[in-house]
């Protein structure tokens, strides 16, 4: 458990993107296309729920690289983790502080970590990131270490 608060800087994670980029763009591709295919086809109603799918997961992919890219309004900036709560900056300028409920989520690969809780106004809000996103190797294990506490 630590004493006092420590600040984390978060920034952007071009090699995630690429990862992100090579397994969404394909997928959407190819659900398009055979959305395509069955819609000439006279399958309508699957050629629909494809197109569905590919949407879907358009909409995903492209909310996970600008997350990672920290180029939505709402991508966390600075993380400030303390005993009792949490702070993120996020790129608009907003602190989100997170008081309650506070749950730490680790993946099993060790590249990526979730947090949830509750804010002030007793909002539930849910964020993840990523190991690209910190400075180092070092400072990606202090966070996980400092927040392990929470799990």
């Amino acid at each position: 458990m630590m004493s006092k608060s420590e600040s984390f800087l978060l920034g952007r994670d071009r090699r995630g993107v690429l990862w992100d980029v090579l397994m969404y763009v394909p997928t959407v591709g190819g659900l398009a296309g055979v959305s395509a295919m069955f819609w000439y086809d006279g399958n309508k109603g699957l050629a629909y729920l494809l197109f569905f799918l590919a949407c879907f997961f358009l909409y995903q992919g492209a909310h996970r690289v600008l997350q990672r890219l920290v180029l939505l309004p709402s991508s966390p900036v600075t993380l400030d983790v303390s005993k009792r709560r949490l702070v993120l900056t996020q790129r608009n300028g907003e602190s989100v502080e997170l008081v309650k409920d506070l749950r730490y989520f680790s993946d099993y690969a060790g590249k990526s970590f979730a947090l949830s809780g509750m804010d002030m106004l007793g909002s539930k809000r849910q964020y993840v990131f990523h190991k690209g996103q910190f400075a180092d190797e070092a400072a990606y294990k202090k966070v996980t270490a400092s927040l392990s506490s929470f799990a």
